[in-house]
């Protein structure tokens, strides 16, 4: 094969028609090898011999899309330095846009050999890992109409997230075709699609996409890495979740997905794990980063290069200090939303990003180059803002255009429907849109993301059926997974066919949904929630990719499922519950109906809470007047916004609890919106008693002002 000098940028593969450039960054080589194979296996190995800026680099005319390569890189070996550069391990391209082949684990994967870290081994990688292809970008975004491609752009303000994993969500489901389920395709299926229209949900958040690795470590156990959080690819969708075999097929199978899902208003958000990749720690194996540049892309251990620095507890750390690892990251990203067309991100254990030397810093290069980025600042980004490192709990202290995920919200709310003292004021500050973590930094309620249950931890089913973990089958003892878990079985552990128990337990998720879905911020279900979803009391079933994690259709909760419809319904019709900006408390001038507060908090006797009553450790139950006329906001067309009036009556004690309606001047009658345990009446005049049955939620609706 002819090898031209070609071109440094952009790194990664790129076909022309005529053939492809190939570029690779490496600091610390001596010698790189573009190894191109054939249908049949074979290797060619052509050295490039033009370096620019370390990125080494070569055009080779002929070669198509669809070309399976990688790269074999020399240099020195000296782990105790953190070099371990062995040319016998074939790389992975870490800009291919696909990926081929699987791991086959064993010694020739390993540089080292076993038993003994600092000797290399020279076992050819090659048969044993994966395989770069060069893909076609050409993609037709436009639909059956000739319409292009939209995103639907949803406001924060107006979302609802569905976090999904794209195998779980349909593995199972009747009405997706066997060949599809568990697949891209499986997701853009028109029965999923109008699930997910039907419960009105604004976004689908994914489970990690980016192409992972199997561990070994599992594989031993007859188990495997379902979660996805073990990336080595961080340009490639995930091969196994395609129903397509061709890679380059899998890449257009995914951008189907998202074309479809735009087309139905709904939008793609990523999560995404750039902390660490799939090499894990010394001891792990060479498939791409380690043997190209060790030291450019992880952060090694100082006074001691042979070991990684480990924020994430999976044995090594992405060297956000290198501006090679950070273009990376950059790119990854803008590749994602141009090429793609993703409207957001998730970024796991984000912490780590922002540690350029030990402390988290929020001013740190990664969030300035996220910042002024003409493509990736205009995306949704969440973090998940924590790390397993020295001061890596950073809730609230993210940059103003981040929002985060809020575990706060889930901790209270579990511990408020659970019954535990002392949970009154903060149940009311995680109801309003947590002030307290955001508004000091000039952030709005949409800053947080609500969640009561996520894929790590209880299902909503197990939250309300299990006292403890029941992790079992995962191989560990049960000792993995939080101990933790803020949860109350109702009675009994696990199932039970006992009806006053079941009554409680299905109580309790309707509480858990109504105070998430009708509490400010920006709400987000963890996907078979509103379906009923078991996993049997696991709480950290990241190996479990069996029918204990996927989605059962046939035995779905259909009155759940409208429940959660409804309330969805509500919080879109009603801004009062997606409020722009934060409660102020100040009185606002309703006209003949004199002034309120734009927020009122209530005793069950319909006086206003005081000091005292906040104070009290044994409070349960509390009211919360919305002041419909109290919205400091306006719409698109710079109108102000007016909504109705709502009274929301919580009681998360045991026993029922007589509420007395405010008096006239907050409503003259109120009607019921939702109950989580039945009510007598569909409407209620003002001073009215109602008896609010002990764990349920009334909302009322004053009609009288829209």
């Amino acid at each position: 094969m002819e090898l031209w000098p070609g071109r440094q940028h952009p790194l990664g593969s790129h076909a022309d028609g005529n053939g492809t450039n190939f570029a690779v960054f490496s600091g610390g080589a001596q010698a790189v090898d573009l190894c191109l194979f054939d249908a049949e296996g074979t290797e060619t190995r052509l050295p490039l011999t033009e370096v620019d800026a370390y990125v080494w680099h070569g055009y080779v005319p002929g070669v198509e899309a669809g070309q399976h390569y990688g790269y074999r890189v020399d240099g020195p070996w000296d782990p105790a330095n953190g070099l371990r550069f062995n040319p016998s391990k074939l790389l992975l391209d870490p800009y291919a846009r696909a990926v081929g082949g699987d791991i086959r684990w064993g010694q020739p994967l390993y540089a080292y050999e076993f038993g003994q870290p600092l000797t290399r081994n020279d076992k050819d990688s090659a048969p044993h890992t994966y395989r770069s292809v060069v893909t076609d970008e050409q993609f037709d975004w436009t639909d059956a109409d000739g319409h292009d491609d939209v995103r639907p752009d949803t406001p924060y303000f107006q979302s609802v997230i569905y976090e999904a994993h794209v195998k779980g969500l349909t593995a199972l489901h009747p009405d997706v075709p066997e060949h599809q389920r568990g697949t891209y395709a499986g997701v853009a299926h028109p029965a999923v699609v109008a699930h997910l229209k039907n419960l009105g949900v604004t976004a689908v958040e994914l489970m990690p996409v980016h192409q992972f690795v199997q561990d070994d470590s599992l594989a031993a156990k007859g188990l495997r890495n379902y979660w996805g959080y073990n990336t080595i690819g961080f340009f490639a969708p995930h091969n196994e979740y395609a129903s397509a075999t061709d890679p380059c097929d899998q890449v257009r199978e995914f951008k189907e997905m998202v074309k479809e899902l735009h087309r139905n208003g709904l939008e793609v958000i990523l999560d995404v794990v750039y902390n660490h990749t799939a090499e894990g720690n010394h001891l792990g194996p060479t498939v791409s980063f380690r043997g190209i540049d060790n030291g450019a892309y992880y952060r090694l251990m100082d006074g001691d290069k042979e070991h990684y620095l480990d924020y994430t507890g999976t044995g090594n750390s992405f060297n956000v200090r290198e501006p090679h690892a950070l273009q990376l990251i950059m790119d990854s990203l803008r590749y994602w939303v141009s090429e793609m067309h993703v409207d957001g991100f998730r970024f796991d254990l984000a912490a780590t990003l922002a540690r350029e030397f030990y402390d988290v810093d929020k001013l740190s290069t990664f969030f300035e180059m996220v910042q002024q980025d003409p493509v990736v600042s205009r995306v949704k980004l969440i973090a998940e803002p924590w790390d397993l490192g020295p001061g890596g709990y950073q809730m609230g202290n993210f940059p103003p255009q981040w929002t985060e995920w809020n575990g706060k919200f889930r901790d209270t709310v579990r511990d408020f429907w659970r019954g535990e003292p002392a949970t009154l004021g903060e149940f009311a500050s995680r109801l309003t849109g947590s002030s307290d973590l955001y508004g000091h930094s000039g952030r709005r309620p949409v800053a947080s993301i609500n969640f009561v249950t996520a894929h790590d931890g209880f299902t909503l089913a197990d939250l309300v059926s299990y006292n403890d973990k029941h992790n079992e089958a995962n191989g560990e003892d049960s000792r993995d997974g939080e101990a933790h878990n803020r949860s109350w079985n109702c009675g009994v552990e696990g199932p039970s066919d006992d009806a006053g128990i079941l009554a409680v337990r299905a109580r309790q998720q309707r509480n858990f949904l109504t105070t998430l879905l009708l509490s400010q911020g920006v709400p987000m279900i963890l996907h078979g929630d509103e379906l009923g979803r078991t996993q049997n009391g696991n709480n950290n079933a990241y190996n479990q990719d069996s029918a204990l994690t996927w989605i059962n259709w046939d035995t779905a909760d259909s009155q759940l499922i409208d429940f959660v419809s409804r309330l969805v319904r509500l919080r879109a019709a009603h801004p009062v519950f997606r409020r722009r900006r934060f409660f102020n408390g100040h009185p606002v001038d309703r006209g003949d109906d004199g002034a309120l507060p734009d927020i009122v908090w209530l005793r069950p006797d319909s006086a206003a809470m005081t000091g005292a009553d906040w104070d009290s450790g044994f409070g349960r139950s509390i009211g919360v007047f919305l002041n419909g006329a109290g919205l400091p906001e306006c719409d698109a067309q710079g109108r102000a916004v007016v909504d109705d009036c709502f009274l929301l009556l919580f009681n998360a004690g045991d026993n029922a609890v007589d509420f007395t309606l405010p008096d006239g001047e907050y409503a003259q009658r109120w009607v019921v919106e939702v109950h989580t345990d039945g009510v007598s009446a569909s409407e209620f005049a003002s001073g009215e008693m109602v008896s609010v049955t002990g764990r349920s939620v009334l909302v009322l609706r004053a009609p009288e002002r829209n």
